[in-house]
């Protein structure tokens, strides 16, 4: 089956599966400390989302760390222990090939943030506020 079919880049319904069960997949592994590396002691790292590759070889994997700290620490740390992943992930996620992964700061929240401030700013405060109410109009 095609997968030009898909408009506008959308992911098929397979790619969502997949990548539904990466992120489990890493969620565990990072929430059960299973990679062995003393700078990842002690900090709690999420794995908000994963996104596929049409053809489900390469899965970007999306991490921040709680707090929001030492997110490009986070991404070398398991960049280091990415072979280590990949194998881990594949023992887990029952697949032809184990897709080749890459890690980047998930941006999603700093985004929230700035429209959370952009929707709260005094300017669009007073744009959506009522307006005064019309005077009746009276007949000549």
């Amino acid at each position: 089956m095609s997968r030009t079919h898909h408009k506008g880049g959308e992911p098929s319904q397979r790619m969502l599966r997949v990548a539904e069960l990466i992120r489990h997949a890493m969620a565990q592994l990072l929430s059960r400390g299973e990679i062995n590396d003393p700078d990842l002691a002690g900090l709690v790292v999420t794995v908000p989302t994963v996104k596929m590759s049409p053809d489900l070889k390469l899965a970007t994997i999306y991490v921040m760390p709680l707090g929001g700290q030492a997110q490009e620490q986070i991404v070398a740390i398991l960049d280091r222990h990415k072979k280590f992943l990949r194998g881990e992930v594949a023992h887990r996620v029952n697949l032809k090939f184990a897709p080749e992964i890459r890690f980047k700061v998930d941006e999603s929240f700093s985004n929230a943030e700035k429209i959370d401030a952009l929707l709260h700013s005094p300017k669009v405060a007073q744009d959506l506020a009522e307006p005064p109410p019309d005077e009746p109009e009276e007949a000549p």
